[in-house]
């Protein structure tokens, strides 16, 4: 007697599933994660150690501040995402290329070297919260007004990775500030108009206060270790 057939019931094909990490907000708040991570260990270290790190620091920031640039802020302005908030973000950028190209020029025996570092990481970490921030950040209006995260992290993975060869072969090119420069320039090179342009103004004006109470610590910690 034969037994009977089993019968075959296959499951219905399902959808390729998206690579996941692939979303522009995922990727970069990894780079936020690495760079914080990179700055905890620069306030530990010493001399060569911390120029190598510091080195390290501002690649990742130029690249990361690139991908942001070219990818990320022209899609959220495209999508209505607020335009004073892309506005302070940028200025926020420039704000950090400032210190990013005097690090670059400069050791660790430089005057004011720690002082400058501290007040980097400290404005990037501004930044970050401002970004992050749920419900009112840049990433949580991104995703609300409907930017497409998939297809823009897939772009931003590729360019990324153009980035970072470009940095191991020939180097990267120094960052330039976009909004300091345009403002000075509508503004008849004034910098005190760049100061006082409203939102993007007062972003700038609060990164100058930093590296001034960041100055004077700074003389304060040596003056102490002198005596």
């Amino acid at each position: 007697m034969k037994s009977p057939r089993k019968s075959s019931t296959r499951k219905p094909a399902s959808k390729p599933a998206r690579r996941a990490g692939q979303d522009a907000v995922t990727l970069l708040k990894a780079d936020h994660r690495q760079v914080e991570g990179l700055f905890k260990k620069a306030e530990k270290a010493k001399g060569g150690a911390k120029e190598k790190l510091v080195a390290r620091i501002c690649n990742e920031l130029i690249v990361h501040t690139t991908l942001e640039e070219e990818i990320f802020y022209p899609a959220c302005r495209g999508e209505d995402v607020e335009e004073d908030k892309m506005d302070e973000a940028q200025v926020e950028h420039d704000g950090a290329k400032v210190l990013i190209n005097e690090l670059m020029d400069a050791g660790a025996a430089s005057p004011m070297y720690d002082a400058k570092v501290k007040v980097l990481s400290e404005y990037i970490k501004h930044h970050v919260k401002e970004e992050e921030q749920p419900r009112k950040g840049v990433f949580a209006e991104a995703k609300r007004k409907g930017v497409d995260v998939m297809e823009l992290g897939v772009r931003m993975k590729a360019r990324k990775q153009e980035l970072v060869r470009e940095a191991e072969s020939e180097g990267l090119p120094r960052p330039e500030p976009k909004s300091i420069a345009s403002a000075k320039k509508s503004n008849g090179g004034s910098a005190h108009a760049v100061e006082t342009e409203g939102g993007m103004g007062g972003r700038l004006s609060h990164f100058v206060e930093a590296a001034q109470r960041a100055t004077i610590v700074g003389r304060k910690v040596r003056l102490a270790a002198k005596r």
